[in-house]
């Protein structure tokens, strides 16, 4: 099973690498899998990859759900 946990870009560098927001942690991500994808967007993060672009609608209620079961994602 994969888990894609959504994660907010804060900053891309010139090599599509992003500064991103998980639950408060940062992490740096690649973006080579959405090249449209820019500051501020949300996408689905898995792998170290950015996968899909997502609204922050989704992303808030999937990262909800993540809060609800934090033992999922290690988060307890």
């Amino acid at each position: 099973m994969c888990l894609a946990i959504p994660a907010k870009i804060q900053s891309i560098g010139d090599d599509r690498l992003a500064v991103v927001d998980i639950l408060g942690v940062t992490r740096e991500v690649a973006l080579d899998l959405v090249p449209k994808a820019s500051v501020g967007d949300f996408v689905l993060v898995h792998a170290g990859y950015g996968i899909e672009v997502v609204s922050e609608q989704f992303a808030e209620e999937t990262l909800d759900l993540i809060r609800e079961f934090p033992e999922l994602v290690g988060l307890d």
